[in-house]
């Protein structure tokens, strides 16, 4: 183990970064791209039953995002931790902080499990469900609901394998589930008629078999961190590390669920096509946005290890290059996007109103894209190196303290078109306000120890 632990050690420290990056950073955009293409599939499946359905599916991302908050606050609040503790060689505090949030995600998902399922209906209502979209809002919802508890722990098991390096076996759970969800989709709706029930349960069924191959990883001596019991701790600051570390989390899904519960709300004025349409350009956006979001979480253990190790320059180094790559892919894929924004929307759900909706939604939408990886390189270094405070702060920006003010003003303004290019103009005023930030940061970084 000290071996191992020792040439994990070089290899975070001493290999060059963008190499580095990269290595860690491809496995978490595939997987980050199979999540997304299986939920996309849920959306290509599920709009083939009708507008409603297609409604409902952006009514239950809302509901997926607070799911995903407890789990990516706990797995990144942990993860953090443990790649500093293991890059100050402390492995023994890394199990405590690992076994500590596996076991709190478990009881936290329960929690959710049962309120949500306990008061469904008017969860669904306050995530911006109409009377038509309701009854497949209910019926997906109660599926995922279900899988909770395993949803969140499988989070924390990918951001912990993340944190140690070990991106490659955090894709394997990851990928395994998303093309079972995506056959179970297939077979479920179009071979046993099914409908969105269907959907639900293969979204269920490939959350289970991704915790199991995640939790199995850890009992084959493939990581440096434990899961077990007696590494479970009861002391106040390990528990208060993992959540003011991963407060950002929290706060960036949390706000996500609540952003995307207002602008279904307001799409909800003009009726169901503008919210199925914005369900979908959400998702293709999201779809897009994942690959920078990969690069970056390629980035997060490198910052977070070479921060603890007191290897300043790496951190500098490894911002610049994800940054550089951030923006050259997602640049190369609004292009590309902008210029096929009226099919994509239509592969989801040929209706004219849709399309129309949604194409304008989309282009608008693209049109920002290559400002994102600036905020996401940004936040996840201040998360990952623990300047909570700050990270909390930009965390806030996207989803809430620029994007809800927008969403309410514009449509009074511009009305549906103000629906449309209301996250458009977040995206600006997050990158606006995120740059000071990071120059006064790297003004202050040390030399290396």
């Amino acid at each position: 183990m000290e071996d191992k632990a020792l040439e994990h050690y070089k290899k975070m420290t001493e290999t060059p970064v963008s190499r580095l990056v990269i290595s860690l950073g491809i496995p978490t955009i595939i997987s980050m791209l199979v999540t997304n293409i299986y939920n996309m599939a849920d959306t290509y499946f599920v709009g083939k039953i009708g507008t409603s359905a297609s409604g409902a599916v952006g009514i239950v991302f809302g509901l997926m995002s607070i799911i995903q908050a407890v789990g990516f606050m706990l797995g990144h609040g942990a993860g953090s931790n443990i790649s500093r503790k293991l890059g100050a060689k402390d492995t023994e505090s890394a199990s405590s902080f690992a076994s500590t949030s596996f076991i709190w995600s478990i009881l936290l998902g329960i929690l959710l499990g049962l309120f949500g399922l306990i008061f469904l209906d008017p969860l669904m209502r306050l995530l911006g469900s109409t009377d038509t979209i309701l009854p497949f809002a209910r019926t997906y919802a109660a599926c995922i609901l279900i899988s909770a508890p395993l949803m969140t722990s499988s989070f924390v098991l990918n951001n912990i394998l993340r944190y140690e390096g070990k991106a490659s076996l955090a894709m394997i759970g990851l990928t395994a589930g998303g093309f079972l969800n995506i056959f179970g989709d297939w077979v479920l709706m179009t071979k046993f008629h099914m409908g969105i029930l269907g959907a639900g349960i293969s979204t269920a069924v490939s959350q289970v078999v991704s915790f199991l191959i995640l939790f199995s990883i850890f009992f084959g001596k493939k990581t440096q961190s434990r899961l077990s019991v007696r590494f479970f701790s009861r002391d106040r600051q390990v528990f208060s590390s993992i959540i003011k570390t991963g407060f950002p989390s929290l706060i960036r899904q949390g706000l996500t669920s609540i952003s995307t519960m207002v602008l279904n709300g307001q799409a909800g004025i003009y009726g169901d096509a503008a919210v199925a349409a914005m369900a979908i350009v959400n998702r293709i956006c999201f779809f897009l946005f994942a690959v920078g979001l990969g690069i970056g979480q390629g980035f997060q253990p490198v910052s977070a290890f070479n921060f603890g190790a007191k290897k300043y320059s790496r951190v500098r180094k490894a911002f610049r290059f994800t940054l550089g790559a951030g923006e050259l892919c997602l640049g190369s894929l609004a292009v590309i996007g902008f210029f096929l924004s009226s099919q994509l929307v239509g592969w989801f759900r040929n209706d004219p109103a849709v399309i129309e909706i949604g194409t304008f939604a989309l282009r608008a939408q693209l049109l920002t894209l290559f400002l994102q990886p600036m905020a996401v390189c940004a936040n996840m270094m201040f998360q990952s190196i623990g300047k909570n405070g700050t990270a909390s702060f930009l965390a806030m920006l996207r989803s809430g303290i620029c994007f809800i003010p927008v969403i309410f003003l514009l449509p009074r303004l511009l009305g549906l078109t103000g629906v449309e290019v209301s996250q458009t103009v977040a995206d600006f005023l997050t990158f606006v306000i995120t740059v000071p930030f990071v120059v006064q940061f790297f003004q202050h970084l040390p030399n290396d120890d």
